[in-house]
């Protein structure tokens, strides 16, 4: 198969689909790959590393998407590359459908295949791909967090550890029992912040109670828990994941005007449009904006700040389905797994993914069936 492997385009991107090592793993398994020039260069991987593992080099995005069968990439199509899609072509990234119509219908016009990362499951119902940026997320939510919380980026002023005379800051994690969720309890309790950590079940959080009994409260989440909880807080990390759907909008506005001006609410959750009724898409050169006092911070790709971990971490994840995928043939690999099959969002010109098809009220065709 042909792997094509585009520079990122969204704003301050600087993760790479595939490094060097990975794309050598696709080319040792006889296929061939074609890397736009300058991809890797934002994750510390030149040109020159990917010659050496046997990589081909093209000038531009549209050289790569005239080209490859199969595009690995890290952030979904933007507009530019809409037009550059075509039908039979497999699309392999993040695509966050559930907050991206018109990708949604760029797919369906070219008859595209998107594989979605996020929607891929393995035997558990976990999402594999998903977790390696979860947990860069979640770490990199209290970082900064306790960052805005500075008095200069209009914060509190809170030192979320305190000290022995001064009572430590106050975190809320929504979704905390998830990737994403319980990183960010590790790192606030590392930080010795007081958490509250808010969902449905507990599961992986029991140890860290263990632990950190009196630094740690969990709370079940529902909507009058949650505001009381928001009311007393320094920072909201809000985590909550449906896994291919549109977040809950766990966050009203009107709590915001209840909550201590200053806080600064994190909002993981953008990626799938968002859990807080007042959420916009930020950027990393802009990241921040206020509402009723209340600092918010949106940024739809965090991991995207630390992008040698991040492609690091993604790309380890993605391989064995990528591989099976070009090895196999993306009919044969989703039929012999079942959960791979999970990931496939569009499949020429028509939504296998029914919580995408729920969402936009269209048409879901069930693959194989």
């Amino acid at each position: 198969m042909i792997i094509g492997v585009p520079k990122e385009i969204k704003k301050l991107e600087f993760r790479v689909g595939l490094t060097p090592f990975y794309a050598g793993q696709y080319i040792r398994n006889g296929h061939k790959v074609y890397v736009q020039k300058g991809a890797g260069i934002g994750s510390g991987f030149d040109d020159q590393s990917y010659l050496e593992k046997g990589c081909l080099l093209v000038d531009t995005i549209e050289e790569v998407y005239a080209i490859a069968e199969m595009i690995i990439k890290v952030k979904e199509p933007l507009e530019l590359e809409f037009p550059l899609m075509k039908k039979g072509q497999i699309i392999f990234t993040f695509l966050h459908l559930a907050a991206a119509k018109p990708l949604l219908d760029a797919l369906l016009r070219s008859g595209a295949i998107g594989v979605a990362y996020e929607t891929i499951e393995d035997e558990h119902r976990r999402l594999p791909i998903l977790k390696p940026m979860s947990e860069v997320a979640g770490r990199l939510a209290v970082q900064e967090g306790a960052k805005y919380l500075e008095k200069m980026y209009g914060g509190k002023g809170v030192l979320l550890g305190g000290i022995p005379s001064v009572e430590p800051g106050k975190v809320v994690v929504l979704g905390a029992n998830g990737y994403a969720g319980y990183n960010a309890t590790l790192i606030a309790l590392g930080m010795q912040a007081k958490v509250t950590a808010i969902d449905v079940k507990f599961t992986n959080l029991e140890s860290l109670k263990t632990i950190h009994k009196d630094n740690l409260t969990l709370v079940q989440s529902q909507p009058d828990l949650i505001f009381k909880a928001l009311l007393d807080a320094d920072l909201v990390v809000s985590t909550v994941l449906i896994p291919g759907d549109a977040a809950p909008k766990l966050i009203k506005k009107e709590y915001l005007e209840k909550m201590q001006k200053g806080s600064v609410i994190i909002d993981v959750a953008i990626d799938q449009g968002g859990s807080t009724e007042t959420s916009k898409l930020t950027y990393h050169d802009n990241p921040i904006y206020e509402v009723s006092g209340i600092i918010h911070y949106c940024v739809g790709n965090m991991p995207g700040a630390v992008p040698r971990t991040s492609t690091l971490g993604l790309n380890a994840a993605t391989l064995p389905y990528g591989l099976a995928i070009a090895n196999k043939g993306l009919l044969s690999a989703i039929k012999e797994d079942a959960l791979l099959k999970k990931g496939v969002n569009t499949y020429l010109g028509k939504v296998t993914y029914k919580a995408i098809a729920d969402l936009y009220k269209l048409p879901f065709v069930e693959l194989f069936e």
